[in-house]
C-alpha cells in the first residue's frame, strides 16, 4: 500500500510522461486554435478572453507542482548514482559524495581546487605530456555544524 507522497510521486510521474507527449503538445495547439476561431463567434469578448486566460493559468499553477516534483526525484536519483560511482572508484575522493549540501563558500573552494587540476593538465598538454592520470588534489578543509575545525 502506497503512503500519500508514494501516490503523489507516482501521479506527478505519470502526469508530467503524459502531459510531455506530442499528442498532447498537439491537443493544446489545437484547444488554442478552437479558441481562437471562437473569438468572433463570441465577439472577442472579455468572456471569451477570460475562458483561455482562467484555463491556462490553472493548468500551468498545477503543472509547476507536478514538473518540480518530478524534477527533485530525478535529480536525487542522478546524484545517488554519481555518489555510487565516486564510492565505488579506487583513488576517488569520497569528500566529494554530499557537495550539494556544503554551502556556496565550500563549493567554490572545491571548485577552485578542480579548476587548478584542469589548468595543470591543460598545461601538460601544451608540452605534449598526458593529462589523463589521477593526480592527487587537495581537499579543502570541510567543517560541519556544531564542530570547531
Amino acid at each position: 500500500m502506497r503512503t500519500g507522497m508514494g501516490r503523489y510521486a507516482g501521479l506527478a510521474k505519470t502526469v508530467s510522461r503524459f502531459m510531455g507527449r506530442a499528442g498532447v503538445f498537439f491537443l493544446a495547439v489545437m484547444t488554442i486554435v478552437v479558441w481562437l476561431a471562437t473569438g468572433p463567434v463570441f465577439g472577442f469578448s472579455d468572456t471569451w478572453q477570460l475562458v483561455i486566460n482562467t484555463g491556462t493559468t490553472i493548468v500551468t499553477f498545477l503543472m509547476v507542482f507536478l514538473i518540480q516534483n518530478t524534477q527533485n526525484r530525478d535529480t536525487a536519483a542522478i546524484q545517488l548514482k554519481l555518489d555510487e560511482l565516486i564510492r565505488a572508484t579506487q583513488g576517488a575522493h569520497n569528500a566529494l559524495l554530499d557537495l550539494e549540501e556544503l554551502d556556496e563558500r565550500q563549493l567554490e573552494q572545491f571548485r577552485l581546487n578542480y579548476e587548478a587540476l584542469a589548468a595543470a593538465a591543460r598545461d601538460r598538454l601544451g608540452k605534449g605530456e598526458r593529462d589523463t592520470d589521477t593526480p592527487e588534489t587537495e581537499m579543502p578543509p570541510v567543517r560541519t555544524a556544531g564542530r570547531a575545525g
